[in-house]
Parts: structure tokens; sequence; C-alpha cells
């Protein structure tokens, strides 16, 4: 009865953690340039060997890099990177990461910032605006102030597993890569989440279902060793 009742609790552990990753997606399906996440599932056999048994896990969560759906604002510093690809920039510990949140602005120091994190240039480095300046963002990249380029915007594609290192932000994991590209950008507009509310409660329900049934099973087994182990008493 043991091993029936760690079954059910590796089950429900698993479905815990596809309701942790739904709940996230749902309330950030409205957010600029966030990626859902699926955790993924696996069955293992237990170091017993007995084949009658397989414990399921949550063994890694990816990330959908799908463009989600765009919103017009027309401001001119609103941009949505064009063929999947990513804006660079470097967050507050100096690490670079990327992201599809093309909400950008001017701060304090003049340079271009997405929520605070300086956008990087093809280059790899913080692009700068003259004092004073109305800077508007072309539809090639280029960083315009009247009719001269102060800067270009870096594209890039990720390749390979990644980490969310902010709630729009992602950056390479072990094994992979982020790209240079060549791109264009959306001008105007944001593109907000790729999750799917309608998909989202689908599978928040479902989850929810499965989670109670590896409970209501976990309770069932333990009843059966409280029986199992007054059989043997003498009354």
């Amino acid at each position: 009865m043991a091993d029936g009742i760690y079954v059910t609790m590796c089950g429900a552990e698993a479905r815990s953690e596809q309701l942790d990753a739904v709940a996230d997606n749902l309330a950030n399906a409205q957010t600029p340039g966030f990626k859902a996440s699926r955790p993924a599932f696996e069955s293992f056999l237990p170091a017993s060997g007995a084949p009658d048994k397989s414990y399921p896990a949550a063994v890694q969560t990816y990330f959908d890099l799908r463009p989600g759906p765009s919103a017009r604002t027309d401001n001119p510093l609103d941009v949505i990177p064009e063929g999947g690809a990513f804006l660079a920039v470097t967050t507050a510990t100096g690490q670079q990461a990327y992201t599809r949140d093309g909400r950008l602005t001017v701060d304090g120091q003049q340079r271009l910032v997405q929520n605070g994190n300086p956008v990087l240039d093809s280059g790899g480095s913080p692009i700068q605006v003259p004092p004073g300046s109305a800077p508007r963002i072309a539809s090639d990249g280029s960083v315009m102030v009247g009719n001269t380029a102060v800067g270009q915007l870096g594209f890039f594609k990720i390749e390979g597993p990644v980490d969310r290192v902010g709630q729009s932000l992602l950056a390479p994991a072990s094994g992979g890569s982020a790209n240079q590209v060549q791109a264009r950008v959306q001008v105007g507009a944001v593109e907000l989440g790729n999750a799917s509310p309608f998909d989202g409660m689908v599978q928040l329900i479902s989850a929810q279902r499965h989670f109670e049934a590896s409970m209501q099973a976990m309770q069932t087994y333990r009843t059966l060793d409280q029986h199992a182990s007054e059989l043997g008493r003498v009354r």
C-alpha cells in the first residue's frame, strides 16, 4: 500500500507544479512580451524495479517563444520585433537578457531603456540619445532623432533551453544560445503575452481535477493501510 501512496504523492506534486505554471500564465496573459511556461512530465520506474508501478514527475519547464497578439499604441518608441527576434537589454545585475516587450523610453541618463533596463545596440552597447531630443524608432530598428540615426537596435534569436530572469525577460540556459540576426520592427504597437486565457482556463480545470484525484487516491491508500494494520490485532 505504501508504494501506492508514493505514486499518488508524486502525481499530486507534479500536478501542483503544473497548476503553478498555468496560474502564472493566466496572470500574465496581457503582460507585454510575456512567454508562457509549459511543464513537461515523465514517468520513472522505482529503484526496486517493480514493473507494475511508475512514478510521475514534472521534469522540466520549457518556454513557448511563439509571438503573442499585438495591441496598437501609436507610440513612436513602442516596437514589436518581427520574425520572432528579441531585443537585448542589460539587467540591474549586469546580466544580458532578451525580451519582446518593446515599450521603450529614455531615462535620466539619456539612455534608451526597456522597463529601466538599458537597451543594447547591434554591438552590445547601451544606446544614448542626445539631451532634449525626441527619438523615434524606424522600421529597420534605427533610433532616429530628426533625420539622423543615433543608434541601431540589436536583434537576437534564442536557441535551445532558456531561463526566465524577469517577468518578460529570458536568458539562455545551459546548452542555449542567443545569436544576432537581421530583423525589422513594427512601430507603434506592443506584443502581449502569448498565453491564451481560454486555453489556460481549460488547462487549469484539468490540472485541478487531476490534482484532486491524486489526493483522493492518496487518502484511499492511507485508509487501506490503516485497515491492513488492524487485521492482526486481537480484540
